[in-house]
């Protein structure tokens, strides 16, 4: 049961992690036609645009996420020698690089972790799930953020955020087109007798920009659930004990909301920051339903 549904979420995530990528170039054809006429100049730039986001992100992941949550670093196993020892134990359990780790002073519990990679990865906890969980919950918790760590999930993460920012950048660019003179060009052709298809064109590329950023939060919420899945099975995995993280889980969603959380990291933690009320469809939830995520962890 355990390796079917670690098989059946990566599968998922090549899925979606290709939508994505599809997401962007179509993004990036609809404001080049609108901007520079041209659906393979679009192209390009939406290329340079996500390469230039991806390098930013990766090389200062764990900076940027860490400081946007207000979060300190502990620097020995003497700053706080029960939470290091358990980070250093799941990590040599799991077989990865003894990551940074950090602390957020809120009472709400909750974790995340973060990075490019497990060479070069950090593991945040708040003050709150230190003194709400026992060890073996704490471990549950840190194995399954160890999980997310020998996974790439945050190197996944970090992808999907700039991929965001990209998609974002492009539809400023294609809506602020029309005021730097874009479709002057379009305006001459229908003049020769291609109005009606480029009409057509036109109306499709900006519905397509519109919608991007919808489609861009979407996607990216998307993968975050699917991971989280993948995760918990994981920390299962590496503590043999599916109890510890049911404990866990259950003392995390029954609690307030964080304050020192970044709304742009909400989908790293291991449960929703803010607690905000769930759609019924599930599309607009940064993690799966808690009661799904028990649901699945006392089957294993």
């Amino acid at each position: 049961m355990l390796f079917e549904q670690i098989a059946r979420n990566k599968r998922h995530t090549i899925y979606v992690m290709a939508a994505f990528v599809v997401l962007v170039a179509v993004i990036g054809a609809a404001v080049g036609y609108v901007f520079f006429d041209s659906t393979v100049a679009g192209l390009i730039l939406a290329l340079v645009v996500t390469l230039f986001y991806i390098g930013i992100m990766v090389s200062e992941s764990t900076n940027i996420v860490m400081s946007m949550n207000h979060a300190r670093e502990l620097h020995s196993a003497d700053d706080d020698p029960e939470l290091w020892h358990i980070v250093e134990d799941m990590a040599l359990v799991a077989k990865v690089p003894m990551p940074k780790v950090f602390i957020i002073e809120d009472e709400s519990p909750n974790a995340f972790a973060t990075g490019n990679n497990p060479e070069h990865a950090a593991v945040a906890v708040t003050t709150g799930i230190q003194a709400r969980l026992n060890r073996e919950e704490m471990e549950g918790v840190i194995g399954h953020e160890m999980t997310h760590i020998r996974n790439y999930d945050i190197r996944l993460q970090t992808i999907a955020l700039a991929l965001t920012a990209a998609i974002s950048l492009l539809v400023n660019w294609g809506l602020n087109s029309f005021w730097w003179g874009g479709g002057r060009r379009r305006d001459n052709d229908r003049e020769g007798g291609n109005g009606s298809v480029q009409l057509i064109l036109m109306l499709v590329s900006i519905v397509l920009i519109v919608l991007a950023p919808l489609a861009a939060s979407l996607v990216q919420l998307a993968l975050s659930r699917n991971r989280e899945y993948l995760a918990d099975a994981g920390g299962v995995e590496l503590t043999r004990n599916p109890q510890g993280l049911i404990d866990a889980l259950t003392k995390i969603d029954d609690s307030q909301p964080m304050k020192a959380a970044d709304p742009s990291s909400a989908a790293l933690y291991i449960s929703d920051p803010f607690k905000a009320k769930k759609s019924w469809t599930h599309l607009f939830d940064t993690h799966p339903p808690m009661a799904d995520r028990i649901a699945r962890l006392k089957k294993m």
